[in-house]
């Protein structure tokens, strides 16, 4: 009898070079992204033992984390950011790997420019040494974050060492409501399921509501896996995957193109396939969501109430008042209405260019509110380019905004991008830590539509009220 299989077991059983026990096995991988943050250590460990980067073809760089969003013809004035864009570029010189540095038409963030240039394909094994790895599961990939010492063991020998996760399936079917987007799905899920309701598991986003939606709409689904402690997250590849791939710099060409898309619609998971763990959610009762606290799981329809003690398990209760203390929000109140003075569009998450077509498609005609400081950044030049092809930076000016240059920005304030202390930012990127976008700053997760709504209301609303 044959066994079923789900789509993760069928791609990791084909990139097992060698099992050590039932649990550990060696696992090859096809593509390694690498950035300025993680690979310096990693560079320094393969030199000290006296080899080099096994296969350069395979790896493909871009500094992203601690870039300046403005003025990048400039060299970089800010001293630690600097000389670790500088040890990349002289890393990946020294070690024959591919560069796409400031300047570079392909440059940009890395989980973002890995999809758009055709470097992310169906069947693949994938990581960086960057947690949001996850983001290229959409293709129906195994795709996660390493540590510095796995960056070592992939430049040394194309290989990691691995306990295999269980697997998790996770369906959402239905219709979404106005203004709820793919964002608001994955923190719905967050939400219900907690911050570490995902941990030891490989997930899988199945249902008509995920299958509905764009292949950037499932790169933020993917990318926020691991904010529920998930491995990584990944959806099956079908016709919409094919179409976003075709014609992309990398992607296969002729004759291979027509051997990949063959090969790509074989991999699904099989039917009756079992799966370790199984939710199943209803698109309609999703809500535009706004985090109220400290981890992405702290998260509220924007008309509903932050939950109050007596509904939060006894063991989170400490980290759920230190949160609602840090934030400055009271258990039980709303947070519409409440003002905002910082919006972040871009990220991983959410800086590709449908995020700043609907940013741009929601204030055009209106206003940026004047209390409103907002850091709109493209996730690429690519993207970049684009917008400016398409009109968007003119539609931003017009509204009081300012279109700026590719990076990982206020995501993580790794930058000047830092949201000063005490004041709110609505952010449409992944984590809502204490101090992530700048030392004692407040960020509030939402959609780049619920940013938009707030970046002309100067407060938090509900951006179904404002939609034709």
């Amino acid at each position: 009898m044959t066994v079923k299989k789900t789509l993760f077991e069928k791609l990791w059983e084909a990139h097992v070079v060698d099992s050590v026990n039932e649990k550990t096995d060696i696992i090859y991988i096809d593509r390694h992204f690498i950035h300025e943050v993680t690979s310096p250590v990693a560079f320094l460990g393969i030199e000290n033992r006296g080899v080099g980067v096994f296969r350069p073809n395979q790896t493909v760089a871009t500094p992203d984390h601690n870039v300046p969003t403005k003025d990048q013809h400039l060299p970089i004035q800010e001293a630690l950011s600097r000389n670790q864009v500088e040890t990349l570029t002289a890393n990946c010189e020294k070690h024959g790997v591919s560069l796409y540095g400031l300047g570079h038409p392909f440059h940009g963030v890395v989980h973002i420019v890995g999809p758009e240039l055709g470097l992310t394909l169906p069947g693949t094994t994938i990581v960086c040494g960057d947690s949001h790895t996850s983001t290229h599961g959409a293709f129906g990939s195994i795709a996660f974050g390493i540590g510095t010492s796995q960056v070592e063991s992939v430049f040394a020998t194309q290989c990691l060492l691995l306990a295999k996760p269980k697997t998790m399936k996770i369906e959402v079917n239905g219709t979404l409501d106005k203004g709820v987007t793919a964002k608001d799905i994955i923190l719905y899920i967050i939400s219900k399921i907690s911050s570490s309701g995902g941990t030891g598991y490989f997930v899988e986003y199945t249902g008509s509501a995920i299958t509905s939606l764009s292949m950037e709409e499932r790169m933020t689904i993917c990318n926020m896996s691991i904010e529920m402690g998930a491995r990584g997250g990944m959806i099956a590849p079908d016709q919409t995957t094919f179409d976003y791939i075709n014609g992309r710099e990398f992607a296969p060409k002729g004759e291979k193109w027509e051997e990949a898309v063959a090969h790509w619609k074989t991999l699904k998971s099989d039917e009756g396939a079992s799966f370790d763990k199984e939710l199943v959610f209803d698109a309609s009762d999703i809500a535009p969501m706004v985090t109220y606290g400290t981890n992405p799981g702290m998260g509220v329809g924007v008309d509903s109430n932050v939950p109050t003690l007596d509904q939060i398990d006894a063991d989170t209760k400490p980290t759920f008042q230190k949160s609602l203390n840090y934030m400055g929000f009271e258990q039980g109140e709303k947070l519409i209405g409440k003002q905002v003075n910082w919006v972040f569009l871009g990220s991983c998450t959410n800086g590709r260019i449908e995020d700043l077509r609907q940013f741009a498609g929601f204030v055009k005609g209106k206003k940026k509110a004047d209390n409103v400081n907002a850091l709109l950044v493209p996730g690429s030049k690519q993207v970049e380019k684009q917008a400016k092809a398409e009109g968007i930076d003119k539609i931003l000016a017009e509204a009081g905004f300012e279109l700026r240059e590719p990076g990982c920005s206020s995501c993580l304030a790794m930058n000047e991008d830092k949201v000063p202390a005490g004041e709110y930012c609505v952010s449409t990127s992944n984590r809502n830590f204490e101090g992530r976008q700048g030392p004692g700053a407040r960020t509030i997760l939402a959609s780049p539509l619920t940013a938009a709504a707030v970046a002309v209301s100067g407060k938090i609303v509900d951006v179904r009220d404002m939609l034709d």
